[in-house]
């Protein structure tokens, strides 16, 4: 492989959609340093594992030798990203995003060279435009292209409000590529839209169009949901170490290679190996602790990776799961089952309303991990031991069970 085919490879590991793959391999033949622009708009002052997965793939950029242009929306986290949103979201504060904005910087660099990071501000820009820029910049987009977005074309036909300021989010995220000359922009692919407004605004200002990267929206805790704080199926990046541990170890072992591919500077090879020690009889457990071990490495330093280790090897050991423990298989027609009521049709609990006190007692364990999520959703082909208190155990198969329309009509 050359190392173009190597830088390629690398830049699409665990990537959705690359736009426009040519484009970029003419750029990365020119030898130069790219420009690397990921934006992000501090809304809340934590981020989560879900973030960190653009930030990673600013790192691979950066291994490259790229320069890095880590952008805080300042002036665009003012109007608020409507993206995905189907009611006009409220914008926060000049003072409540400089003071996420701090936070920001603090945890980026956990992942990313300082040295190698230059952090922008894209009210520098977009505030010099004043009024008559701002209205020469509306003028580049149509109204009928902006309803061509999903999110505004489900609120226009269903008659619920769009304020005229949210036309100017996607606008202004596209003059930011044009203030920095951006190469490459990378994203979610909720934010697909918005990326290719800034190719076509570059277009208008005589610039090169930047390429986007899509990446994926990292699926939370409940192996269904893009992981997000208002869900409580995340995992922050500033959360306890144990904390960051336990969570880690409770997804599935399906998920743990999506987590493996998005968030582990392990390189393809090393995955690669671990899936075969998988296939080939290794306890998934024991890879998914080499996974835990290195995000909590990263975020809080080794020391307190090997506490979180003993600590849950000390409560695993506690809850040692007896040989002779029933298989029960629980159908589901949705795909999932919550964890209510797997605890009720497993028999472990009288009820849902026990299986939720249960959990609030901090009486529920899956494979030596104490449940704290009520919402928690266990999906079909999940297997896993189910502790409530100290004696009760089930070895859990959770099995998809297609729904008999025939005898639903009848």
């Amino acid at each position: 492989m050359s190392g173009l085919e190597e830088s390629l490879a690398l830049i699409k590991r665990g990537s959705e959609e690359l736009l426009v793959e040519s484009e970029l391999v003419e750029k990365l033949r020119s030898g130069r340093p790219l420009c690397i622009k990921a934006g992000f708009d501090p809304t809340a002052p934590d981020l989560h594992l879900g973030h960190t997965v653009l930030i990673n793939k600013m790192r691979h950029f950066q291994e490259l030798g790229h320069r890095i242009m880590f952008l805080i929306g300042d002036f665009t986290g003012m109007i608020g990203d409507p993206t995905g949103k189907n009611v006009t979201r409220p914008p926060l504060t000049r003072e409540q995003i400089l003071e996420n904005a701090k936070t920001y910087q603090e945890q980026v660099f956990k992942i990313l060279d300082p040295e190698k990071t230059e952090i922008r501000f894209n009210s520098e820009w977009i505030e010099a435009l004043g009024a008559a820029g701002m209205i020469r910049l509306a003028s580049r987009y149509t109204v009928a292209r902006m309803l061509e977005r999903d999110d505004f074309a489900k609120r226009y036909q269903t008659n619920l409000p769009i304020a005229i300021h949210e036309f100017l989010y996607p606008l202004c995220q596209a003059y930011d590529s044009v203030a920095i000359k951006a190469d490459v922009e990378l994203g979610g692919t909720d934010q697909k839209f918005n990326l290719i407004v800034g190719r076509e605004l570059q277009k208008h200002y005589g610039q090169p169009p930047q390429c986007v990267l899509l990446m994926p929206l990292l699926v939370g805790l409940d192996g269904q949901n893009k992981m997000s704080k208002s869900l409580g199926n995340y995992v922050g990046i500033n959360e306890p170490p144990r904390e960051v541990f336990g969570k880690l170890m409770s997804i599935s072992d399906e998920l743990m290679w999506r987590y493996y591919e998005l968030l582990s500077f392990r390189s393809s090879g090393e995955i690669a190996a671990l899936e075969r020690e998988a296939s080939e009889g290794r306890n998934p457990r024991d890879i998914k602790v080499l996974l835990a071990q290195e995000i909590v490495e990263r975020f809080h330093g080794k020391p307190a990776a090997q506490d979180a280790l003993a600590d849950f090897e000390a409560r695993f050991r506690q809850s040692a799961i007896p040989d002779d423990v029933a298989e029960i298989t629980l159908d589901s027609v949705e795909g999932s089952l919550s964890i209510a009521q797997v605890l009720k049709q497993s028999g472990l609990t009288k009820s849902t309303s026990d299986a939720l006190r249960m959990i609030d007692q901090g009486g529920v364990r899956i494979d030596g991990t104490k449940i704290e999520d009520k919402n928690l959703a266990l999906k079909a082909g999940d297997r896993f031991v189910v502790q409530i208190g100290k004696r009760k155990f089930a070895r859990i198969v959770v099995r998809y069970q297609e729904s008999d329309v025939r005898n639903q009509i009848a």
